[in-house]
């Protein structure tokens, strides 16, 4: 009697050791399979973004697509095969996988009642990647919010504005989208001049600038074309305000900008062109003499003594 016993102990032991080696061998295999899928997905985006540049096209804006696309199979493979793992894994240890995968379909039903919410950011995620509207790397203003788009998940979308706060919104939120980097960028000048200063001759000098900058070792690379002008655009307080428009590529608008208000204030300082400013009269009622009247009366009156 005890030596069937001793058997069937012995059993039990053999029968938790190969179910553990095959547990092991199935997450080895697990682990495996995610490094060459990721391998895979990784030489296949670069695949993608070295035909792009043998075609010539605008390599930043397909290597942004591809990096957003490629990071979120990464994902789906992952949790694709952790999934499989765990189904193996039960099956392994004698639990029912057709019952439970039955039961689970019954009670995702009742959850998914509950979290609609959950599954509308999803498929706004889905819509957001596949229609293309915005990319990691972009600049993006989402709800009014603005900064650069660090991740896009399946579920949420995170943004990095200029003092480095995260903002993470909910796919099935995002109720307005402005993409500023969408295959081109562009900065917009307003620059004004005294009202005695010709207008034609300050167009003339603005475009000049343009040029200048286009024909630039670094900035020329960055303007996708030629400064447009568009002319005297307001009579404002204190000046004629001049607008034009520098088209870029993608996320350069603000360095060009700033290269190109530099170059027109050393411009204008060069030809004597007047940059205003508010001027204002101060008026104190008819019973006090002008400021400067008074101020010339008091200085005779001493110049006599």
């Amino acid at each position: 009697m005890d030596a069937i016993f001793e058997f069937l102990a012995l059993f039990q032991w053999k029968v938790i050791v190969m179910t553990m080696l095959r547990m092991g061998l199935v997450i080895g295999l697990a682990l495996i399979g995610i490094a060459v899928a990721k391998r895979f997905i990784n030489r296949l985006e670069r695949h993608l973004v070295e035909r792009s540049q043998a075609r010539g096209e605008a390599v930043e804006e397909f290597e942004k697509r591809t990096y957003t696309i490629a990071r979120l199979l990464r994902q789906g493979v992952v949790i694709l095969i952790w999934v499989m793992v765990a189904l193996v894994i039960l099956r392994d240890v004698g639990v029912e996988i057709g019952p439970l995968l039955a039961s689970a379909g019954i009670v995702g039903l009742a959850v998914g009642f509950g979290a609609q919410n959950l599954v509308r950011d999803v498929i706004s995620g889905f819509f957001l990647i596949i229609e293309d509207q915005i990319r990691v790397g972009d600049i993006a203003i989402i709800n009014g919010t603005g900064g650069l788009v660090e991740s896009i998940n399946f579920r949420t979308t995170v943004l990095r504005d200029l003092s480095g706060v995260v903002h993470i919104f909910p796919n099935g939120t995002i109720t307005t989208l402005s993409n500023m980097t969408h295959e081109w960028s562009a900065h917009i000048f307003d620059i004004g001049v005294a009202y005695k200063e010709d207008v034609d001759r300050v167009i003339e000098l603005l475009k000049a600038i343009g040029t200048t900058l286009r024909e630039d070792d670094y900035f020329g690379p960055l303007i996708i074309e030629d400064i447009e002008v568009f002319g005297l655009d307001q009579f404002a307080d204190s000046a004629l305000v001049i607008k034009g428009r520098i088209k870029t590529r993608p996320i350069k608008q603000w360095e060009v900008g700033r290269e190109f208000k530099r170059r027109v204030k050393q411009t204008f300082d060069k030809e004597g062109i007047e940059i205003p400013f508010p001027h204002r009269s101060i008026y104190f009622g008819e019973a006090s003499k002008p400021f400067v009247t008074r101020m010339e009366a008091e200085t005779a009156a001493l110049s006599k003594e």
